[in-house]
């Protein structure tokens, strides 16, 4: 990671993260439902941090490994950001050396 957003400015006055400017759940509540909802609400909820984070908050909250053994479930809810996340997951493939 190059520049997260420091944890004291990552959420607002009522625990909510930036990024989830559109849903009411604080940082406590995503990361439990990230680590333990099913597979379907947690690959949403990662395509939505994603989505609307900077990328180096987003790195905190999903791994590169995580979203490469599960692109095929997160990929559909990454919108206008795909192209994105593709091109870092396939420059990081190339750097294992795990280029499909």
């Amino acid at each position: 990671m190059l520049n997260p957003t420091p944890a004291s400015a990552i959420v607002d006055a009522s625990g909510r993260p930036y990024f989830l400017w559109d849903c009411n759940l604080t940082l406590q509540q995503f990361e439990s439902q990230l680590a333990s909802g099913d597979a379907q609400s947690s690959a949403y909820l990662m395509g939505k941090v994603l989505r609307q984070a900077k990328p180096d908050d987003a790195l905190q909250f999903v791994s590169l490994a995580t979203l490469n053994s599960r692109w095929s479930e997160i990929e559909r809810y990454l919108g206008d950001k795909r192209e994105f996340w593709a091109w870092i997951l396939d420059a990081w493939r190339v750097r294992r050396g795990t280029q499909p």
